[in-house]
This record gives C-alpha cells, structure tokens and sequence, in this order.
C-alpha cells in the first residue's frame, strides 16, 4: 500500500513588526524604559552626594561667600527687553527646524527631492539638506541681530562674564541645584553664574562652532580651496558638528526644565512678555508668559508638521531647481 502524501501546510507568513527607525515601537519603549529608570537612579545618587557635600563645614563657608551669583557692572540694564523675547522665540523656533532637518538628513538613505542651483545643476544635495542649510541661514541671520543688539543695548553685561568671580559662584549655583536647595534668583535683574556661563557658551562658543563646521560641509564651501580644506578638513567638521548639536538638544532639555521648575509663570512672563520686576515674587501668578508660551509651541508644532516635501518643494523651487523620484 503506498503511504498517504503529505499535504504541506499552509502556514502563516509571519508579519515583520513595524520599525521606527532601527527599532520596533516595542524596543523603543523598552530602552527608553531602561534608560529613563537609570537616569532616576543616577540623578538620586548625584543628589545624595550633593547633600552630603552641602552639609561639610567648609562647602557650607563656601556657598556663603560664593551665594551664585554676583553683582553686574554699574550701568548694567534691568531687565528684558520685549526684542529679546522675539529673538528668544524665534532662535528656538529656527533652531528646531535645524535639528529636525539635520537628523532627517542623517537617518535619509534614499531622498526621494533634489535642489540644485540654477547655475550649477551638476552640483545637486537632497531637499532635507537644502531645507537644513536654509534654515540655517535664518538662523544665523536671527543670531547676528541678536548680538548687535545685545552690545548696543548693554544686555551683554547680562550674559558676557566681568569678574572671575563668575567661576566659584558658578560651582556653587551647580551644587545647589544638584541639592535640590536651589538658588534664589531673579533673571528680570541677574543671572546666576552658571546660567550667566551657559548662556555665553551657547551664544559665543557652540553657535560658532555650529556656523563654522556647517559652512565647512555645506555647498558654499569652495571644493577646490586646498588650503582651507587642509585648516578643517571634512571629517574634523563632521566630528564636531553633531556632538554640537546634541550640546544644544541638552541644554535646551536642561534649559526648559529649570524654567518650569524655578517659577514657571513668572519666568515665562521674563522671557516671552518682558514683563517682571526686581521683586522676585513678582509676576509669578500672571498668566501672559504662560499663554504666549503656549502660542510658541503651537507655532513650533506647526512649523515642525509643514517641515515636509508637499511644502518645502514648491520653496525650495524659487531659489533652484528640485527633482524628485
């Protein structure tokens, strides 16, 4: 009797999980998980080790001799100026979209748009990197009001170090904040030193650096120039310019957590109302800062949804030609 055959089975194709990236929805939760649970532990541990600092006799003759901040030259201004806060909004605004452009252009194995000048249509560089070097141009563009009119208006005294005082008072306004004892401060009059000293980084150290080694990669920079290409070298620029970045992604993070966290209503109403008063409890139940604040992130939110190629291309036509798949 021959053997009945075997009827092969149907079985069903197993379904690839969606992937976000590198990842499946599921291991980006899992690792943000793990991650988020070890920054808890090693902010409590950092805190511990802070307290127990703070408690030592001579930390503690320290921090009253060094409180966090000092006094700003005579003539300093009082204040924030309304011009301030738009220069303020629309750094974050233009620094977002920079971000936003440069990570889809890093993760963009196939762009789906090109542009290319007029001029030049063999020189072509996809639309995300089209929309980064533009914004960036904004950007730039934004910053150099913004420090022409710190120095014609004396708020440079505000963020600018005078005295190397600025150093012992930055170290003891980190120790404080780190203690969870956090300094009394009041930013319509002063900062402290360790906001006086972030703000100068970003302002005069990482922002440079962003400009240089982003005009060292983009389409500017003359391919022929060997001997700029031999002062910085492409790969030297691509080496500072993301961990650039990812100081500014921090410092944002850092940035708007100790606004919400110090006094929310009443630093919003500094920042994005220019109103305050040398009276630190002043301002702190007036909702404006708060509601323009709000206003801000919708914009940004908007402006982060049209980032897209149904609305950058038509831009990015009147400055070149764009082809796409």
């Amino acid at each position: 009797m021959a053997p009945t055959p075997r009827i092969p089975q149907s079985g069903s194709s197993r379904v690839e999980p969606r992937r976000f990236g590198d990842l499946t929805l599921g291991q980006w939760v899992g690792s943000a998980l793990i991650l988020g649970a070890a920054a808890l532990v090693l902010a409590g541990l950092l805190v511990l080790m802070a307290r127990v600092l703070v408690s030592l006799g001579p930390v503690r003759g320290f921090l009253e001799m060094y409180p966090g901040a000092y006094d700003l030259p005579a003539g300093a201004p009082v204040g924030i100026p309304a011009w301030l806060g738009w220069q303020h909004f629309l750094n974050g605004l233009f620094l977002l979209l920079v971000i936003r452009s440069g990570l889809q252009f890093r993760r963009e194995k196939r762009p789906n748009a090109f542009w290319s000048p007029r001029e030049n249509k063999k020189r072509r560089i996809s639309l995300a990197l089209w929309f980064h070097q533009a914004i960036d141009v904004l950007w730039m563009a934004n910053g150099v009001v913004f420090v022409v009119l710190l120095f014609v208006t004396g708020q440079w005294m505000r963020i600018v170090p005078t005295a190397w005082e600025v150093f012992p008072n930055a170290l003891s306004a980190a120790l404080q904040y780190v203690s969870l004892d956090w300094p009394t401060e009041n930013g319509w009059v002063n900062y402290n030193s360790l906001q006086q000293l972030s703000y100068f980084a970003i302002t005069f150290v990482a922002a440079p650096l962003a400009i240089v080694t982003g005009v060292r990669l983009s389409v500017v920079w003359p391919r022929d120039a060997a001997r700029l290409n031999r002062l910085l070298p492409a790969e030297w620029a691509r080496r500072i310019h993301f961990p650039v970045m990812l100081f500014f992604v921090a410092f944002i993070a850092v940035h708007v957590f100790l606004v919400l966290a110090t006094g929310a209503l009443r630093n919003l109403n500094h920042m994005y109302a220019a109103r305050g008063s040398v009276d630190p409890d002043a301002f702190a139940a007036d909702p404006t800062g708060l509601l323009l604040f709000a206003a801000s992130l919708l914009a940004m939110a908007a402006a982060w949804i049209a980032a897209r190629p149904s609305v950058l291309v038509p831009i990015a036509r009147l400055f070149g030609d764009v082809k796409q798949r």
